[in-house]
């Protein structure tokens, strides 16, 4: 950061008063204090208050882990201007005004930054709000709270100790609920706190409310690094952010009284997208109450029962945030004594299928055109509108076998099926193990994300669709089922009891997270069809996209999937796979065993009309669309049995010795395969093989064309590292294509490309000799990304994590591609082919084709198309029309 704490300007307040910050000062302001800041400026009823800069938090890491200096000099002034607009003041044993502690980076994380209210709050102060308000048990309610808050966030006490505290005191008054112990209870709460607090701590509540502010600004700053911070981040691929603002804002109490309440609501439902108010809020509750999953709340269709007045009112400022901000808000609000507030509003965060129908209502209804649709809906949340379900039939039977248990709160859409997980390091464990589980909690925590990432889905027995567990199982498209109230959790004990039956950890368990049904084993699912809304947005993506999206297909059924997905091509058919099916496997080893030619051309004769049939389905499926096919590229020792029972087992069928095949397998093995003998090396040793699947595709080409079956076939050599060993393959593959034709008294005109595919940077390097012999270049950044970087894709997560903890590496580079690095080479590879060959055409087929950030990069490289797997066809289509949108402004 170029300037220094002297020269920035650290607090910016908002109120009547002045309005300091702007809407798009989000950066600086992070989301919360720029919108804060916005509301304030249209006339909301937003208590005022001050926002401190993300750059402050930035500094407080440049200090090491100190606050800078003259902050708190700002901070001192802006609490006094809140006191003049207030007519409170801080600690005032009369009239105390009290405050809100709040993070809020640019980028929203619920749940991860930590909270504190009703600060200012000592043994005079409550005193002092007892009177002012006159209503004693609220005074003491708060205090509590201070204590706990402050105690868990700011000094590290552990929230448990306060519960046991708690728990006790409604023993002693008979009180289930919190808002029913009395006021004596609520007195001796507050005493047996500070004792508490005390003990674990080592020094009394400190009672100045400066000293309690300004360690709770410095425990916002701390909790950016924390854990569940970090990992968040890691998870959403935040990147780029100076830190985290803090918000510092005058209480409104929804805990007064039967005539308060507080609330957590958005414009529209952020599950299915319907244009409907949707919400929940609790009557005579502080706002950590809702989201907490202490009490069930009600939902906003119920306000009117309880006030019209502040339902009209909310309704009414649903309209004007869409309105004003033009997108669905996230709103947090407090009444009062009647009396509405807001206190937080943010763009919503949505399921896949609301984004989608969110953004397809708002161009009907003028709020956005569709460029802004199309840009506005997360390319990647669209996995979720691909996501199974439970089948109709299969859910029908269920439910008539009496296996329904019982139905909680429907948090996040989508189908899962797993065994019981008691917590997040468990989930994680046996997720790693190859099991699929849910994660069983009676309410999940920021101290959770690992688990709840890893998880198939998520069950909790508390929590409402605010919770914590619906808001960040909905934005990671999770399946979640929460609140359901009749599930028993025994963590320790590792089982639920739900209706009088137990289950423990081994037991299976199906829970849909679209209608909180949770049923008895594993329900059956199906795919979902894609139509309506959908249709309409990937119609806007194909209108403004100009990089054309393959799919990575080896079957015909995952062609015409793809086909269905709107894949406009095959951008790798991985031939080796078709060897692993019933007799093709044996055919295939029988060919490798083979030490000697005639009797590896005999093997390979077994495989050609195999080879020819597939091809024959695949050129069908695509209808006159591009086909792709790499020749062989593993090396040959994956196809053979390495323990001495198969091997065995392989000789018999082979009718030769267990001791031929034990020698052959030693033979073939290789100390570092992915170097070694495979791609094009194997069709250099082993022409016959190139031969064989050669002719099998001109074949499967030429019996299409006959039948008036458009076949568009581009036949690709792997792991070209230099123009000779391309040139070399290229001429014999042509002279396959000739002498197939001449045997096949073909005339006809066959389309057939030869090309390579980049993924040794020698090639990127030396693209210009090598785009000399190449009709095509794919790049395959798989390949390319562990030859760059000298990673084992195979073994990368054995240090990946601590990479991406110490910030070495921003993200796993083969999930989403090294633009700098691997990047580069892809770049130098389009410049330098089509340097020699214009119009080349380029794409790429690793994993990244999938990848929205990826799809960028290709986009801005000049890429003709991407290839990926055929579910990830829709994120790519969206993608690639973002990328133009974005780079055409």
């Amino acid at each position: 950061m170029a300037k220094t704490a002297g020269a920035t300007k650290m607090a910016y307040y908002f109120g009547k008063t002045k309005t300091e910050g702007k809407s798009t000062q989000k950066q600086l302001l992070g989301g919360k204090g720029a919108n804060l800041a916005d509301m304030t400026s249209i006339g909301l009823p937003v208590p005022p208050g001050f926002t401190i800069t993300t750059e402050v938090c930035g500094l407080y890491y440049q200090h090491k882990q100190k606050l800078p200096p003259g902050l708190m000099d700002e901070v001192r002034k802006n609490v006094g201007i809140l006191e003049k607009e207030t007519g409170k003041k801080f600690g005032d044993s009369k009239s105390p005004l009290l405050v809100s502690v709040r993070s809020g980076a640019a980028a929203s994380m619920p749940g991860m930054m930590n909270t504190i209210l009703n600060l200012g709050l000592n043994d005079e102060a409550v005193v002092g709000l007892a009177n002012a308000t006159q209503n004693e048990r609220f005074a003491y309610d708060s205090y509590r709270r201070l204590i706990n808050m402050f105690g868990d966030v700011v000094s590290g006490v552990d929230h448990e100790h306060f519960e046991v505290a708690f728990d006790k005191i409604k023993a002693k008054y008979k009180a289930k609920l919190d808002n029913e112990v009395p006021l004596e209870g609520m007195i001796e709460l507050c005493e047996a706190y500070k004792d508490i607090y005390k003990k674990h701590f080592g020094k009394p509540f400190p009672q100045d409310p400066l000293e309690q502010l300004e360690a709770s600004i410095e425990a916002v700053f701390k909790s950016w690094m924390q854990p569940r911070a970090v990992k968040y981040r890691q998870v959403e691929n935040i990147t780029g952010l100076m830190g985290t603002a803090v918000n510092v804002q005058s209480m409104v109490f929804g805990n007064m009284g039967d005539d308060c309440g507080t609330g957590v609501a958005f414009t529209r439902n952020p599950s299915t997208g319907e244009n409907k108010f949707y919400g929940e809020f609790l009557v005579n509750a502080q706002g950590e109450d809702v989201v907490a999953g202490i009490r069930t709340p009600l939902p906003v269709a119920e306000m009117p029962k309880w006030n019209k007045a502040i339902h009209k009112a909310l309704l009414e400022i649903k309209d004007l945030l869409e309105k004003h901000y033009k997108d669905v808000q996230d709103i947090e609000f407090t009444i009062e004594r009647g009396v509405l507030f807001m206190l937080q509003t943010r763009n919503g965060k949505r399921t896949g299928a609301a984004a989608v129908k969110i953004a397809c209502d708002m161009v009907k209804e003028k709020l956005i055109d569709e460029k802004t649709a199309v840009q506005r809906i997360p390319a990647g949340d669209l996995t979720q509108l691909l996501l199974p379900s439970f089948t109709p039939a299969a859910k029908a039977a269920a439910k008539k076998d009496g296996k329904l248990l019982t139905v909680g709160l429907p948090a996040s859409p989508g189908a899962a099926v797993g065994k019981l997980a008691f917590t997040a390091a468990e989930a994680v464990e046996r997720t790693h193990a190859g099991e699929k589980v849910l994660l069983v909690r009676k309410e999940t925590n920021p101290e959770d994300i690992d688990g709840m990432h890893l998880a198939a889905g998520i069950l909790t027995s508390t929590g409402g669709m605010t919770s914590h567990a619906a808001v960040v199982a909905r934005g990671w498209g999770r399946c979640c089922v929460a609140g359901a109230g009749e599930v028993q959790i025994d963590e320790k004990g590792r089982k639920i009891k739900v209706g009088g039956k137990t289950f423990t950890h081994n037991d299976v368990l199906s829970i849909d997270g679209s209608t909180g049904e949770v049923m008895v084993g594993e329900i059956a699912t199906q795919e979902p069809k894609l139509s309506g809304d959908f249709a309409t947005v990937m119609g806007w993506a194909d209108k403004y996209r100009t990089l054309k999206v393959r799919t990575n297909a080896d079957t015909p059924a995952d062609a015409k999937r793809a086909r269905e997905f709107g894949a406009e091509g095959i951008g790798l058919c991985r031939t080796e796979h078709m060897f692993f099916e019933g007799d093709r496997i044996v055919a295939m080893r029988a060919m490798i065993l083979a030490d000697n030619l005639e009797d590896r051309k005999k093997a390979l004769k077994n495989l050609l009309p195999l080879q020819r049939k597939d091809f024959v389905g695949l050129f069908t499926a695509m209808k006159g669309l591009p086909v792709t096919i790499r020749l062989l590229d593993p090396p040959l020792h994956e196809f053979l049995p390495h323990d001495a029972k198969a091997q065995g087992e392989l000789a018999k069928e082979l009718n030769v010795s267990p001791a031929f095949v034990k020698n052959r397998v030693a033979q073939l093995h290789e100390q570092n395969p992915m170097l070694g003998h495979r791609g094009c090396r194997l069709a250099v040793t082993y022409p016959e093989i190139l031969e064989t699947q050669v002719t099998a595709i001109v074949e499967a080409a030429i019996a299409c064309v006959e039948k008036k079956i458009d076949a568009q076939v581009e036949i690709m050599i792997p792991l070209v590292g230099t123009a000779a060993e391309l040139k070399m393959l290229r001429d014999q593959t042509q002279a396959v294509i000739d002498a197939v034709k001449e045997a096949k008294k073909f005339t006809g005109k066959l389309n057939i490309l030869i090309g390579t595919m980049i993924e040794i940077p020698r090639a990127a390097l030396t693209a210009d000799q090598i785009g000399e012999q190449a009709d095509f270049f794919s790049f395959g950044t798989n390949d390319l990304t562990q030859m760059t970087f000298g990673f084992s894709r195979d073994d990368i997560n054995t240090f990946l994590p601590d990479y991406i903890n110490n910030e070495l590496l921003a993200q796993d580079p083969f999930q989403s591609l090294d633009v700098t690095g691997v990047g580069q080479l892809v770049e130098m590879g389009v410049t330098k082919g089509r340097s020699v060959k214009k119009g080349l055409k380029c794409g790429i087929c690793g994993e990244h084709g999938g990848d929205p950030a990826s799809i960028k990069f290709c986009h801005t490289v000049g890429l003709d198309y991407v290839s990926c797997s055929p579910f990830r066809v829709p994120i790519a289509r969206l993608a690639a029309a973002q990328a133009a949108l974005a780079t055409a402004k």
